[in-house]
């Protein structure tokens, strides 16, 4: 399977890249977002690919775009090449299966994360603080614990791009440019985490985090944009493997990350180079949380 980490589209007016994405500018001021199988750990890019990772994270991308429009409309027009406009058709090769044709939003500067259980970064500051982005959590907590109810912990990032930072609610209203936007972005935000952590248990996965990315268009409208519920944005468990204070079987980009922790690596720039084993073990993951997520989609 051919890797893709870049691409160069003819026919388009501009183009931002970004660690994953190469968001394309159309004439008639649509955008193309194209996932790429580069994969990014601790804000930095690796340089090699993951196989049929872009693919991946596309279709369930739209998969959840379909399903939880009954909550929030989504950017979301078509995945289906013959959709696409004329002068992309000659590309068909780079972009088929990795591809949205979405609606043009201005993006909020904020991310918005919701935790249900403890995990990553969260983890390492409720051991030093007992809270998570300043809500404080009951004592005695392992890693892995399922939290008392999900919590919002609003990210944004850092002024040199490096690093998202964990901001407060007040300081996430004040970049959106109101409470009652952020209030609402709040909110939605914890409805698509039930609905969809509602449709992953039936799936017999559980998801314990994921960051979400909404804009606004022209006419006042807020889409849910950019990626859902894919592996590179929520980190998910298998519900029957799961035990607080164990490793959990987990189908985020957990491998890639426990393999970086053991190099004498400061991660920054450059990337330390990926063996093949991790490679493949990553790839393995990618493939079966899209099984289970897709194949295993209850009537």
């Amino acid at each position: 399977m051919n890797v893709v980490l870049a691409t160069n589209l003819p026919g388009t007016v501009g183009k931002r890249t970004g660690k994953v994405r190469d968001v394309y500018t159309l004439a008639d001021g649509r955008l193309l977002l194209v996932t790429s199988d580069r994969i990014s750990a601790f804000d930095v890019v690796m340089n090699e690919g993951i196989p049929g990772k872009g693919a991946i994270l596309t279709s369930v991308s739209a998969y959840w775009f379909r399903q939880t429009r009954h909550i929030i409309a989504n950017h979301l027009i078509s995945t289906a090449l013959e959709d696409f406009p004329a002068e992309l058709q000659a590309s068909a090769e780079v972009i088929k299966g990795r591809s949205m044709l979405v609606r043009r939003t201005n993006p909020f500067p904020v991310e918005c994360v919701v935790r249900a259980y403890l995990a990553g970064s969260g983890w390492k500051e409720y051991l030093k603080t007992g809270k998570i982005c300043g809500v404080a959590l009951p004592p005695g907590l392992q890693n892995g614990s399922r939290l008392p109810e999900p919590i919002f912990t609003p990210a944004t990032k850092a002024a040199d791009g490096d690093h998202d930072e964990n901001i407060s609610f007040e300081q996430a209203a004040e970049a959106v440019g109101s409470t009652e936007t952020m209030a609402y972005l709040r909110d939605t935000t914890l409805k698509l985490f039930n609905f969809v952590s509602h449709e992953l248990a039936r799936r017999g996965l559980i998801l314990a985090d994921t960051k979400l990315e909404f804009g606004r268009r022209d006419d006042g409208e807020i889409l849910l944009i950019d990626e859902a519920f894919t592996p590179d944005s929520s980190r998910m468990w298998l519900a029957d493997d799961y035990k607080p204070g164990a490793e959990q079987t987990n189908f985020d980009k957990q491998v890639l990350r426990d393999y970086l922790e053991t190099l004498d690596w400061n991660k920054k720039a450059p990337a330390p180079a990926l063996p093949t084993e991790v490679i493949d073990r990553t790839v393995e993951r990618y493939r079966h949380v899209e099984q289970l997520i897709l194949g295993g989609s209850p009537d």
